[in-house]
């Protein structure tokens, strides 16, 4: 399918589904304008970018500021994926630069955050987590809470099919919701959309989204199908 057909598809199933549930697209870059305003007159509908660079300007061909992305009227940008941490190396600073970076602007952060298999087998997986909040995301205001969605990526489950059970899936968005009132207070833990990003597919969607600290999902192969990424948007209505 191509990279104008699925977005097609996702839109027109979305302009018939109940608006309580937002849905949020993140194509590769060459695609946002075109993808972006494809939903524009669906309010509940709208695109990430995957990255931005952490300057708003400067001599680095090829980046895409978050300033760029503002003109566009992106909605929200992906930050700290589990992929640019490994394959591209980001660390906790350049993160927290990043979050500043697309914050400033006034456009949203989906910050993905998670552990990689060994760190779960050692039983560090909270510190390991909690680390990753606190260096990229602490220095923020409570205000600033309200345009930060969280995505939690066990990343041992990412592609594997190896869905964590609800309770399992369940634990660390737990934690994170504690950790959020703990370091702000319970109006900002509440506020704060958390999402499963492990392998969430239409058999286990619904199951996920019963707990009470899972608010959406972080979706990723299934998204590739629109029948099947339509049925987790679908789980997640039911849920409102």
């Amino acid at each position: 399918m191509d990279a104008f057909h699925l977005p097609s598809l996702i839109s027109r199933q979305a302009e018939r589904l109940s608006t309580e549930v937002e849905i949020v697209l993140a194509p590769p870059a060459i695609y946002l304008h075109t993808i972006n305003s494809m939903v524009k007159d669906l309010d509940h509908v709208k695109v990430a970018a995957q990255n931005c660079h952490q300057k708003s300007s400067g001599a680095y061909t090829g980046e895409i500021s978050a300033s760029m992305l503002d003109d566009l009227k992106i909605g929200y940008v992906i930050l700290g994926h589990s992929e640019r941490r490994q394959h591209f190396h980001e660390d906790h600073v350049l993160l927290a630069q990043k979050v500043d970076a697309v914050l400033d602007t006034g456009m949203q952060v989906i910050f993905c955050c998670g552990e990689p298999l060994d760190v779960r087998e050692r039983g560090e997986e909270r510190a390991y987590v909690q680390t990753q909040l606190e260096q990229s995301l602490w220095h923020r205001s409570k205000e600033d809470f309200q345009r930060i969605v969280i995505a939690y990526e066990p990343i041992r489950a990412i592609g594997t099919g190896k869905t964590a059970t609800p309770d399992q899936a369940q634990s660390m968005p737990a934690f994170l919701r504690q950790l959020l009132e703990d370091n702000y207070d319970t109006a900002t833990a509440n506020g704060v959309r958390l999402l499963y990003g492990g392998s969430c597919k239409p058999n286990n969607a619904a199951s996920l989204f019963e707990q009470p600290d899972i608010d959406g999902a972080l979706v990723g192969g299934a998204s590739l199908q629109a029948d099947d990424f339509m049925d987790i948007v679908r789980a997640r209505i039911k849920r409102t």
